[in-house]
């Protein structure tokens, strides 16, 4: 795989540059693991004109410079990653800037007295690179989701009418971890019946019955990149009239927007693939989320298909597709699968059965 955390150090220089600023303090763990490689849970990083220096502390003394050493100056503090922030940075050039969507008012107020400056705000600098994935980063999202749905085949084979939706997300998080999954990218949903009408249902005791929806929302990690699908099935038995209209529905938002969504476009105009056709059927209301959103280091990140977004879809991209319709009481219907934007068009790397499926 090509080591790319220099030539993303030097775009990150390069952008502050152009802010006018010497270099960022970068706080959130997946801009850091994207400019490093240290995948720990506690470090501030500084990139800024020809140099950049990783804090961490004592827990990670061993594993930072394994990670880190070949592309960054590692810095291991015993105490306080803030005291020695405040001694790599004594006699640094200023202005610094910091990430101001990440960054506590507390946090802030640290990283002043550290820097003997206030530090100017600047947000999504690092997420602005990330948006566009290379060759493979797409590779690793690519094989999260083959492995998510390997482990997704493997359990809804076995799901029956009677077990508890905890049961079922049970024996699929045990799937996805004795594939190699490193740990859920976000809680599992497995939400049936009437509860599949919470788009973010939390998994309950609730018993699945007969004849009702069963709504599976997961995905796998593999090299810190995430997959995220979304199947509803039907369980015990043969889908009544509503369900199968409903299901038809969803199906064909999500296949007009798989086949229709491109990089060049903006994430409104995406985001209209699906929700035109949804609303022209009358269920307009009940698809309230948006279409989509980027995909990679983190299940949520740039960019966006949403009635609001205007920001253009780059190439390189990977974003979720996942149109819904949620009706109150008596269940909902979400399809989301994977897909990598090109000028072209949109390249699935997710491949579920994606036709109304009834299980047990």
């Amino acid at each position: 795989m090509a080591d790319r955390r220099l030539e993303r150090q030097g775009a990150l220089a390069a952008l502050c540059e152009a802010e006018g600023v010497a270099g960022l303090v970068v706080q959130s763990l997946p801009n850091i693991r994207y400019l490093t490689g240290f995948s720990g849970s506690a470090g501030l990083c500084l990139v800024g004109r020809g140099q950049t220096v990783l804090i961490t502390d004592f827990r990670y003394a061993t594993q930072a410079p394994q990670e880190s050493a070949t592309v960054a100056r590692v810095e291991v503090d015993q105490v306080n990653i803030w005291d020695r922030l405040k001694r790599v940075a004594a006699g640094a050039p200023g202005p610094w800037a910091f990430e101001s969507h990440v960054a506590t008012v507390a946090e802030l107020e640290r990283l002043t007295a550290a820097l003997g400056a206030r530090p100017e705000p600047r947000a999504g600098l690092v997420e602005r690179l990330r948006e566009r994935k290379a060759p493979e980063e797409v590779a690793a999202i690519r094989a999260a989701g083959a492995l998510a749905e390997e482990a997704l085949a493997e359990v809804v084979a076995t799901v029956r009418v009677g077990e508890s939706e905890l049961v079922i997300g049970a024996r699929l998080e045990e799937a996805l971890r004795r594939r190699g999954s490193e740990w859920h990218p976000f809680p599992t949903i497995v939400a049936s019946g009437p509860r599949s009408a919470l788009p973010h249902a939390r998994t309950s005791p609730r018993e699945v019955g007969r004849g009702e929806f069963l709504l599976v929302d997961f995905g796998a990690q593999l090299g810190g990149y995430c997959s995220d699908i979304t199947r509803t099935f039907v369980v015990g038995g043969a889908p009544d009239e509503r369900q199968r209209a409903v299901y038809e529905v969803v199906e064909e938002a999500a296949r007009r927007a798989r086949e229709g969504v491109r990089a060049g476009m903006t994430g409104r105009e995406g985001d209209q693939l699906a929700r035109k056709p949804i609303a022209e059927r009358g269920y307009g209301e009940a698809f309230g989320h948006s279409l989509g959103h980027g995909l990679g280091l983190e299940v949520h990140e740039a960019p966006r298909l949403s009635p609001t977004a205007e920001g253009v879809l780059p190439a390189g991209a990977v974003v979720t597709i996942e149109p819904g319709v949620y009706l109150p009481g008596w269940g909902g219907v979400r399809l989301e699968d994977d897909v990598v934007l090109h000028p072209e068009g949109a390249e699935s790397l997710t491949h579920f059965e994606r036709s109304l499926t009834i299980l047990g």
